[in-house]
């Protein structure tokens, strides 16, 4: 890890400090995934099941999965994982059906009624990698919150092994969690085959989750077509940045630091601290714990374009916190709760020392879909709001007419709207004939 005294950088090279590792922008890959989008466009299901033996290795009967595989899959999980899916899945539903957004009507002038009302999307897609590990986490994470908010139809997608069967923990979560149609498909193929619909797949109103270069450059075109559909928001690495001062336990902070690094090679990790001897503790912390990790190659691949930086006061911390907009942001300090209004940007934070981010990442209750690469400056992480639609309504009597529209008009001559203008001026002049 690259340590980083602060005070000593200009402008240009504390901007260079918090530059995040380079997304690849591969003109193959995009090209690839576009044809890719385009043969599933074109031939359906057919091209998922080429894709499928190509990709996956297996050939499928049929793209989804049966209520035997549900069965047999639930058969498999042991006791003590369904209890703890069981008992994730209620703190996340106690968190989010306290924050999902409500109806709400007011009068905003005597007989000027607005509202805004809620609709559910009518079906959404998630896409759940497989790769080297089962992620009900990913699961939970979003069907959750859809179904809290009333989404119709649930369709998620989930790479298939060698033998066509799919994760045996993803199904049971999918099934705990109401989500009956799962599909064995994986990669962009996956994301084609929600964005525009096959004989198996049908198309669906927004797509959520995470995944590889393949599958975040499938969302990325989706989203951008005009015949596609909209993406839960921007794609990038994990990451974390912990700000921790003189009290906190090195051991600690290491092993936060080590919880993202070890997602992938690309993920960033960030340790800001008043403490020079802190980050020397840490730094060894880290040595000592990534020397036991399975996923070490991963995790050391990622400390190397990692940061200790060090400041002298923990202003310019979050000034750094901020300006960085981390998609985990962990505040290990003394009285942490007091620097939290000081907090602009960051997808999630977490507070004190007995706070890992991994808790948030599996059961507080709280989303881990979270935007990452700095878009923690404008996108917030996947809640209910993510699932719904948030329609406004305006009923006017006679009286709130009058009340209001002379401001109308004048607005409406104003932009050279005429129309706009006679819209209004008709109606009160209606109403002057009949109540003068």
């Amino acid at each position: 890890m690259n340590r980083i005294s602060w005070n000593t950088l200009d402008a240009a090279a504390r901007t260079q400090a918090l530059a995040r590792p380079r997304q690849s922008q591969n003109e193959e890959l995009t090209a690839a995934v576009a044809r890719l989008l385009a043969q599933v466009r074109a031939d359906g299901d057919a091209t998922l099941r080429a894709l499928t033996r190509r990709y996956d290795g297996c050939e499928l009967a049929t793209l989804a999965v049966s209520d035997a595989e549900f069965d047999a899959a639930e058969a498999q999980v042991p006791v003590d994982l369904k209890q703890a899916i069981d008992e994730a899945a209620g703190r996340i539903s106690t968190f989010h059906r306290k924050t999902a957004p409500q109806d709400i009507a007011l009068e905003t002038a005597p007989g000027v009624l607005c509202e805004r009302i809620l609709r559910p999307l009518s079906r959404v897609g998630f896409y759940v990698p497989a790769g080297t590990a089962p992620l009900p986490s990913t699961v939970l994470m979003l069907a959750v919150p859809a179904g809290i908010a009333g989404c119709d139809d649930i369709i998620l997608c989930t790479p298939p092994d060698r033998d066509g069967r799919c994760d045996p923990v993803v199904l049971y979560a999918a099934r705990r969690l109401g989500v009956r149609r799962v599909f064995k498909l994986g990669g962009a193929q996956a994301i084609a085959a929600m964005a525009y619909g096959t004989e198996s797949v049908p198309r669906c109103d927004k797509l959520f989750g995470p995944g590889n270069a393949w599958v975040t450059e499938a969302k990325r075109q989706v989203a951008a077509d005009p015949s596609g559909v909209p993406i839960d928001m921007p794609a990038g690495p994990s990451e974390v940045l912990v700000i921790a001062d003189a009290s906190a336990d090195p051991e600690f902070v290491a092993a936060d630091l080590l919880s993202q690094a070890e997602h992938g090679s690309d993920s960033q990790v960030i340790l800001v601290s008043t403490s020079e001897r802190l980050i020397e503790a840490v730094a060894l912390a880290v040595d000592a714990q990534l020397a036991t990790l399975p996923r070490a190659n991963l995790a050391r691949d990622a400390l190397a374009h990692s940061r200790l930086i060090q400041v002298d006061d923990l202003e310019s911390a979050l000034q750094i916190a901020n300006q960085y907009a981390p998609e985990h942001l962990i505040l290990n300090v003394e009285d942490a709760r007091r620097w939290l209004p000081q907090v602009r940007n960051a997808g999630s934070v977490f507070l004190g020392p007995w706070s890992p981010e991994a808790i948030g990442d599996y059961c507080s209750g709280t989303n881990h879909v979270l935007p990452t690469f700095g878009h923690a400056r404008a996108w917030s992480g996947v809640s209910v709001a993510s699932f719904v639609k948030l329609i406004t309504v305006q009923e006017l009597e006679p009286r709130g007419l009058r009340h209001v529209g002379p401001c109308a008009e004048t607005l409406a001559r104003t932009e050279r709207l005429h129309a706009h203008e006679r819209a209004v001026t008709l109606r009160l002049q209606r109403l002057a004939e009949v109540a003068p």
